[in-house]
């Protein structure tokens, strides 16, 4: 069997070891589900990308069907995975520089443009609704809630300062407890995603309203760390990220 190739990308970083890691898989055609997840289980990242030239189409066309699997299941959206699909392509060659790469998936058409030395990427708004505060967050938190909302995929959660954002320490094991993808603490100025990519679908359209701003950078303020820039343009949201590759190999499966 031909070996499939494989790359590890830090995302949202121009730096080596930095920003959030995933897994790319760019496939010939299709593979079965069950595969994809055995290759996400075996990788262990937050998540990776599996992409498959769109049929009726070739690479030089820049569209791709694009699922993404973490460990455990297939998930909807991700950022950081597509801006390191996005990387991958263009950086072998597969898509040529200066060509939009174009991703079907679960959450619809997804694009990536490269852009003075980044990539912007088109993701739909996911804006966050008011919600009531969950059960034991500020205990699962440790910090007291200036307001909480909702959004298709997480809770978002104010607090007072960015500091207090950095120094948070939440009980890991009651949040995943809560109905939800995720909870977003965010402030002025998840435990997976070092840089969440899709969290920004949410935090630019909160931001856009209480800042009255439609453009921004966000600071993610994890161990790792990393930085986007998030655009809202009506009910869409570009994220632009950098990214490095790690490594490159080779499936035997």
């Amino acid at each position: 069997m031909t070996a499939t190739a494989i790359y590890q990308v830090d995302s949202f970083s121009d730096r080596l070891f930095a920003g959030n890691p995933a897994a790319v898989v760019p496939l010939d055609g299709p593979r079965e589900p069950s595969w994809m997840q055995s290759v996400a289980a075996e990788m262990n990242l937050s998540e990776t990308a599996f992409l498959v030239p769109r049929p009726g189409s070739d690479d030089a066309a820049g569209e791709w069907d694009l699922r993404w699997f973490t460990p455990t299941v297939e998930v909807d959206l991700c950022g950081h995975a597509t801006l390191a699909s996005a990387h991958v392509l263009w950086e072998s060659g597969i898509l040529p520089a200066g060509e939009t790469a174009r991703f079907h998936s679960r959450s619809g058409l997804l694009t990536a443009v490269q852009r003075e030395g980044w990539i912007e990427l088109d993701f739909p708004a996911t804006p966050p609704e008011a919600a009531p505060e969950p059960a034991g967050l500020r205990v699962v938190l440790g910090v007291d809630p200036l307001e909480v909302r909702r959004s298709r995929f997480d809770y978002l959660v104010e607090i007072a300062s960015a500091d207090k954002v950095r120094s948070l320490a939440p009980d890991l094991s009651r949040l995943a407890t809560l109905p939800v993808r995720g909870v977003i603490v965010t402030a002025a100025g998840v435990p997976e995603d070092p840089v969440t990519g899709s969290a920004h679908c949410a935090l630019g359209p909160y931001w856009q309203e209480r800042l009255g701003k439609s453009e921004m950078l966000a600071f993610q303020a994890s161990k790792r760390g990393g930085v986007v820039r998030v655009r809202i343009e009506g009910d869409r949201v570009k994220l632009g990220g950098q990214a490095i590759t790690v490594l490159r190999g080779e499936l035997a499966g």
